[in-house]
């Protein structure tokens, strides 16, 4: 028996374009409507973070999970979500068949080519942001047609539509900020499992170390905090409460694991895997690792 065809899986059979699209050129955009994406048999999206940003308009009763949130929706929404955070979504009640809706992706390039300024900076991506806003019948039809428009343009040849689209983005993007986001959407579902899941995420894409060139620069609470927009404390505690270690505990166990997979498979120097690691000195490395192991990595890598 096959195994259930996973959003991500559909996204790479049915649009096999996409990945090769959104990181050359012009394909930097593309746009979907959501029940051609969705499938009576399919699991969850695995709960990530993606390359691109998403803006998605979503009808039906469904329950978004965005950082460290969940976000129930019943009815019509624009939700927004950018690259940093990690999100997934699952249905609350009914059928697949009853949710509808369009959603568009881009990458960052698609706006910076072009136009100056960061569309991170927009109150609904921004770290700790509001993306979800609820939308009543007459504003489900406005960004309908803005959808609309985009399936019309992003099908012709016509030279300047990546204009049009960045526009059409634009527009999505002002028709919101003129519209209050939902603060009743936001939803503390089992929060501390929820901020660890998204804290190990975010560890763990930083990894594996593949070349000397690559850093793994979130190495403190303090770091992940910031990135998650949360205080330094309620990390902590969250972490500490669900898995039973420290955050710092946490961060040096992973940190360690990969300086002995880089020791053992790789035939980079001493101060270049400390480096890859995040040390400014290999003596540093050499006394992290020493600590930890009662081996100096020199010895480590010879037994």
């Amino acid at each position: 028996m096959n195994k259930p065809e996973t959003i991500e899986d559909f996204y790479q059979n049915k649009f096999s374009f996409l990945p090769d699209n959104l990181q050359n050129g012009v394909g930097h955009f593309n746009v979907f409507k959501l029940e051609d994406c969705l499938r009576d048999d399919h699991k969850p999206m695995s709960y990530n973070r993606r390359d691109y940003y998403k803006i998605c308009l979503t009808r039906g009763h469904n329950v978004y999970h965005y950082a460290d949130k969940s976000i129930e929706i019943n009815g019509t929404a624009l939700i927004f979500f950018n690259p940093l955070v990690p999100y997934t979504w699952e249905l609350a009640s009914g059928k697949q068949s009853e949710v509808t809706g369009y959603f568009c992706i881009f990458t960052e390039a698609f706006f910076t080519e072009k136009i100056r300024g960061n569309i991170g900076d927009l109150p609904m991506f921004t770290h700790g942001g509001k993306p979800a806003y609820i939308l009543n019948e007459q504003q489900d039809k406005q960004i309908e047609a803005i959808f609309s428009k985009m399936f019309e343009e992003i099908n012709t040849d016509y030279i300047y539509k990546y204009d049009l689209l960045r526009n059409y983005i634009t527009e999505i993007t002002h028709f919101a900020l003129k519209t209050e986001p939902s603060e009743n959407l936001f939803k503390h579902t089992d929060a501390n499992t929820r901020i660890t899941s998204v804290f190990t995420e975010l560890l763990e894409r930083q990894f594996p170390i593949e070349t000397t060139t690559q850093r793994f620069t979130m190495r403190s609470a303090k770091d992940f905090a910031s990135q998650l927009s949360v205080h330094v404390n309620h990390l902590n505690r969250a972490i500490k409460e669900t898995t039973g270690k420290t955050t710092t505990h946490y961060i040096t166990e992973r940190l360690l694991s990969e300086a002995k997979a880089l020791l053992k498979h790789t035939d980079w120097n001493i101060s270049e895997i400390g480096y890859c690691l995040g040390f400014e000195e290999p003596t540093h490395f050499n006394n992290f690792f020493k600590k930890l192991t009662n081996h100096t990595p020199t010895s480590y890598r010879i037994v």
